[in-house]
């Protein structure tokens, strides 16, 4: 997952890559010509009816989605909700795009490119840094925001990078409800340190953790990311923190 730090100039200054290997024609396609279909770009109106066509439950934020493997399974298991996807990576953005189309390379495109058959319309993409969506987000706009594995930069020169930070916190508790979460994933113990620390100095959220069960182990309505899987396969074991707005 990518990561980014804090302001610097009037556009944020980014760390991390935008693009990895080659991206194949499958997913080449969809960028093309599907992903405009689901993109919220800097003249979207970002309410709640101009993004869904239908009335919405919950509006959820992913941060860095990564790979997609988290938001396609939430969209999933959710239909109700609609759900933003945040992902500078365009190797990862096409990859989302194949899980919510089934559209993989080596198959024949079709003249019209859909959703599977059973999946709601309700994921919408932002293909850039999420603090420059952050915005245009009006207040009390969010349920609930996931930020799942972050770079944790794990360098002290390099602390300023980490996403969990004043600025970008100030920017959560302005746009979450109150009353909604943000979940943190991380399996990197100096981000464990780190993110504790920052959130416990933050007064606009309050931990809702009341044993160890509620943080070591997965939510409820939890679904692993490529990444977890990794991690689990070699001997990390991350932890999950979910946190209220006051």
């Amino acid at each position: 997952m990518t990561e980014t730090t804090g302001f610097i100039s009037d556009k944020p200054k980014f760390f991390g890559r935008r693009k990895g290997r080659i991206i194949r024609k499958a997913k080449s396609t969809l960028l093309e010509q599907f992903l405009p279909q689901l993109q919220i770009t800097s003249n979207t109106p970002l309410t709640r009816e101009s993004l869904f066509s239908f009335p919405i439950k919950e509006l959820c934020l992913e941060i860095g989605f990564g790979n997609g493997d988290h938001l396609a399974g939430q969209a999933l298991l959710h239909p109700d909700n609609g759900y933003i996807g945040a992902e500078v990576f365009q190797n990862g953005v096409a990859n989302l795009l194949t899980l919510i189309t089934g559209i993989k390379e080596g198959d024949s495109l079709p003249s019209h490119i859909s959703l599977l058959p059973n999946r709601q319309d309700n994921i919408r993409v932002y293909a850039d840094d999420i603090r420059l969506l952050f915005r245009q987000m009006p207040d009390n706009f969010l349920d609930k925001v996931f930020l799942l594995f972050p770079d944790p930069w794990p360098k002290k020169r390099h602390a300023s990078r980490r996403f969990i930070n004043p600025d970008n916190l100030q920017e959560l508790a302005r746009i979450i409800k109150p009353g909604g979460i943000l979940r943190i994933a991380t399996d990197h113990p100096v981000y464990k340190s780190w993110t504790l620390r920052q959130m416990h100095q933050c007064p606009d959220f309050i931990w809702t953790a009341t044993c160890g069960s509620d943080w070591k182990h997965e939510p409820q309505d939890w679904v692993k990311t490529k990444y977890q899987q990794k991690a689990l396969r070699e001997g990390r074991r991350p932890i999950f923190l979910d946190y209220q707005r006051v």
